[in-house]
């Protein structure tokens, strides 16, 4: 399985780091040894000094597909769930003035944490979901799924037609403004329409 991730896929956030506003989806790719499971502690890495959170509605593939039209879309995933994108924005800033890909600033081992998942039946209304990131029990980011530039049949259609999506594929759909550094210690819990689904601590 793999991990595609969009950026910059809520203009507040796309702002707060002086970033445009994307016309297309912009997407990068972690390796399957960045997820957490099971609540477990993430290890702040070594090769950074300026860890920052990204909270972020995940979608799972549930079915191959290639060139996906965006009207099939929402049958080629059934499982939400939520996560945080860990960023290591001190390399990222370096690799970005040298003009070098940041894989290591975004794709190490353990940057992305992830809960369990729910069926999108479960929810009131699957294409406005409210989610939410506290972390020491300060309320950090809250993010609503219309305020999305790309919807998750959007982002579907338009990743599938360069990378064939595979059945237990994650999708995380990028994040609203609020992201911040992150210390040692901290207590991370994120929540979708208020249940608490992802509880762990940076050690």
């Amino acid at each position: 399985m793999k991990i595609i991730c969009i950026g910059r896929n809520y203009s507040e956030h796309a702002k707060e780091l002086n970033n445009p506003v994307p016309e297309k989806p912009i997407f990068f790719m972690k390796p399957d040894t960045a997820i957490v499971n099971n609540n477990d502690p993430v290890y702040y890495p070594e090769h950074s000094n300026d860890l920052h959170y990204e909270v972020e509605i995940v979608i799972k593939i549930c079915k191959k597909g290639k060139h996906i039209s965006e009207k099939f879309a929402s049958g080629y995933y059934q499982e939400i769930g939520i996560g945080i994108d860990f960023t290591a924005r001190d390399v990222q800033a370096e690799c970005k003035k040298k003009g070098l890909p940041w894989e290591i600033a975004k794709a190490f081992d353990q940057s992305a944490p992830v809960s369990s998942f729910i069926n999108k039946d479960k929810l009131n209304n699957s294409k406005s979901i409210n989610f939410s990131l506290s972390i020491n029990g300060i309320e950090k980011q809250v993010g609503n799924t219309e305020d999305m530039i790309f919807s998750f049949n959007n982002i579907i259609a338009y990743v599938s037609k360069f990378v064939t999506l595979k059945e237990g594929d994650l999708i995380f759909t990028g994040t609203p403004s609020g992201v911040g550094s992150v210390s040692i210690d901290d207590h991370f819990q994120a929540f979708i329409e208020g249940d608490c689904m992802l509880d762990f601590v940076v050690k």
